[in-house]
């Protein structure tokens, strides 16, 4: 058993003595309606934790207008279900604990779901996202991991897909109206289009159906890229239709273009909309359920610290979550005691707003000029000369005493597409900035957004790029990282130092000084996704957006890693496939020419670029890169290196001395493909 185990279960004996005393706490969860509740795999024993078992259901909120921790929530005092100074809303959930509660570690994983879809324990563990069949090796589970991931999107897609339900808004009963605006690059030709946002293919939020389909402000536009100039299509060659059984069918979810949207061009549009949801709401429903867990004697999911957890879109909701303040419960409590904000650049987003759409990012030829990469973009406050604008993601957190531990990770992707560079410069561009002693920042060299697929290969539909995938897995890193962060909040120990690309070492550069390699076949990306100073109108700052598409200013510096002879990222915590390479693996990835927009990047890949084998190889293709060959003698030469170099990032603890079989394995797999097995 875990020494750490014993230690949580005499503070838990105590507790629950102590509770059992007094009132329970409240922490605005008035009441949780379970589902279902099934020992996970028929009662399977993980380790010391034992017995799992995975409870659904449904919790429930209620929030007072009048308390200083709720103002922040736009709308919120014009909800239809206000009553006595109260909203109630509510949320899904789905908990995975240990069934007895003694044998936990104390620590409740708090997941924000990507579009409504829990994801961690398949990342993390590698078995099934709701544990039916499979629980992978039962990492989280083995070291007593409390598992929760809780609905907070309210227009999430999907039967299954983890909801948030909030009230709408009326201005003392009447309707209140506004602009909404959508865009997307198809991949092929399409008659009609969704008003939801379309991301990879797929439906990410279903936002709001047309309220006035003759409005005059109703328009749709076509351009060639992000800065490109926008041209009026014709109200007569576009209406709010869609076939259905081959008739054409008025509709206020979908846009019919005659002729078809067309492949690599942008469209975008704008219409009425009408009675926006109290979207904000999901702030508050992450923080006491956090405060919940954490102060309430009889909650479901009992837990002495709490940290949250989110990958991209969900790591830019926790940004957010703390840049407005939400850390602190209505009592003034620490909410979360960490924070996981994974893959999510310089990101917040269109999360708490009049009309918000949280599914919205910031991709290269879709969700452009949005509300997402706005400043401020550091932990500690900094200041934009240009507007006289000042502020740090902190400050209200800090102002308030409930500031967390902070993993701040990306990949070389969030540096070409989400603007990463801009959480550790200042606003010009011109030094590092300071990082709070509070905050680590990691980029994980040579990964793209979300893992690609080994062997490589290229992305389909529309994330069909030029190039495979990079294949670098993202799993091990997990496993250190949520280690790490519980041993930084249950017991002071300090993780791994912040390993970025600074200014000052030359290993971030500006686009024009980015020294990537002619690679045979290769077309390099000529920009990378910038920040801009957006208006949406005088009153966007509180909330409310009133110009659609926004006034769009001067963009911020853009910076990226620098690179080595190979084209590999020369920063960063290293896998064993970046210091030991046998390939170039890079944070970009061009559409292919099939899918139009050829000289664009693809939504969230990198590309694995594989050295040549031999010198006779390299010298006909005109490669600039050493082959595999001229690099090492043999298999157990390199694998030599490889196991030194993975024995030093468990020694520096980037990842456990428990997977270091499975990279090793990993490691000779990549060999035979790269080298032909010789």
């Amino acid at each position: 058993m875990l020494p750490r185990m014993h230690r949580t279960r005499a503070f838990l004996s105590i507790l629950f003595l102590l509770l059992a005393s007094v009132l329970p706490l409240s922490a605005r969860v008035t009441r949780v309606e379970v589902r279902s509740r099934q020992d996970v795999l028929g009662g399977k024993i993980f380790g010391e934790a034992g017995v799992y078992e995975r409870i659904t259901g449904r919790v429930y909120f209620e929030l007072l207008v009048a308390n200083q921790h709720n103002r922040r929530i736009v709308d919120l005092d014009n909800a239809v279900n206000l009553r006595d100074g109260e909203v109630e809303f509510g949320a899904d959930f789905i908990a995975m604990r240990p069934k007895d509660e003694r044998k936990g570690n104390g620590s409740l994983l708090l997941e924000v779901p990507n579009r409504g879809n829990t994801s961690i324990l398949a990342l993390v563990d590698g078995g099934d996202k709701d544990l039916a069949h499979d629980a992978g090796d039962g990492w989280l589970l083995r070291r007593g991991f409390t598992i929760v991931s809780l609905g907070w999107q309210w227009d999430a897609f999907g039967q299954d897909a983890l909801k948030f339900s909030a009230p709408v808004a009326k201005d003392h009963g009447k309707t209140i109206t506004g602009l909404l605006r959508g865009d997307l690059m198809p991949s092929r030709v399409m008659p009609e289009i969704p008003l939801g946002h379309l991301i990879t293919g797929r439906m990410g939020g279903t936002e709001y159906a047309v309220y006035a389909p003759n409005d005059p402000r109703d328009v749709l536009t076509v351009r060639d890229a992000r800065d490109a100039k926008r041209t009026l299509i014709p109200r007569a060659q576009w209406q709010f239709a869609r076939m259905v059984d081959g008739k054409l069918t008025a509709s206020d979810r979908w846009i019919h273009l005659n002729g078809g949207f067309q492949p690599g061009k942008i469209y975008e549009y704008v219409y009425v909309v009408a009675n926006p949801v109290v979207a904000g709401g999901s702030f508050a429903a992450i923080r006491d359920f956090a405060s919940y867990a954490k102060h309430d004697a009889n909650a479901i999911t009992p837990a002495r610290h709490v940290i949250g957890e989110g990958i991209s879109q969900d790591g830019r909701f926790l940004r957010n979550f703390l840049y407005q303040g939400f850390n602190a419960d209505e009592e003034g409590r620490m909410a979360l005691d960490g924070v996981l904000a994974h893959v999510a650049g310089a990101g917040r987003g269109s999360f708490n707003y009049r009309f918000a759409q949280p599914s919205r990012d910031a991709e290269p030829t879709s969700s452009v000029f949005f509300p997402t990469d706005i400043f401020p973009f550091t932990d500690e406050p900094e200041r934009d000369e240009m507007t006289g604008e000042s502020g740090g993601l902190l400050d209200k957190a800090v102002a308030e005493g409930v500031a967390p531990k902070i993993f701040f990770s990306n990949t070389s992707h969030e540096y070409w597409a989400r603007v990463a560079a801009l959480i550790h410069v200042t606003a010009d561009g011109g030094r590092d900035a300071a990082i709070s002693d509070q905050v680590r920042i990691y980029h994980f060299t040579g990964l793209q957004h979300s893992s690609g697929p080994f062997p490589p290969a290229r992305g389909t539909g529309d994330s069909l790029g030029q190039q495979p995938q990079s294949p670098l897995p993202m799993k091990y890193f997990w496993r250190a990282m949520i280690a790490n962060m519980d041993a930084w909040v249950d017991r002071g120990e300090p993780p791994p130092p912040s390993s970025y690309p600074k200014i000052a070492d030359g290993t971030l550069a500006p686009l024009h000084a980015w020294a990537f390699p002619a690679i045979p076949g290769v077309r390099k990306p000529h920009e990378a996704s910038a920040a801009y100073r957006l208006d949406f109108g005088p009153n966007w700052r509180d909330g409310i957006l009133s110009i659609q598409p926004p006034k769009v200013g001067q963009a911020f510096p853009v910076l990226v890693p620098q690179v080595d002879a190979d084209g590999n990222d020369r920063d960063g915590v290293r896998l064993p496939e970046i210091t030991v390479p046998l390939a170039t693996y890079t944070g970009w990835n061009l559409r292919d020419p099939s899918i139009g927009a050829p000289d664009q990047r693809v939504a969230f890949e990198g590309s694995y670029l594989p050295f040549p084998r031999t010198a006779a190889e390299r010298k006909r293709t005109g490669d600039p890169r050493a082959s595999i060959a001229e690099r090492y003698a043999s298999e157990s030469d390199y694998m030599a290196r490889y196991r030194k170099a993975v024995d030093e990032l468990a020694r520096q603890r980037w990842i456990l001395p428990e997977d270091r079989a499975a990279l090793v394995h990993r490691g000779e797999a990549e060999w035979v493909l790269a080298s032909g097995g010789k």
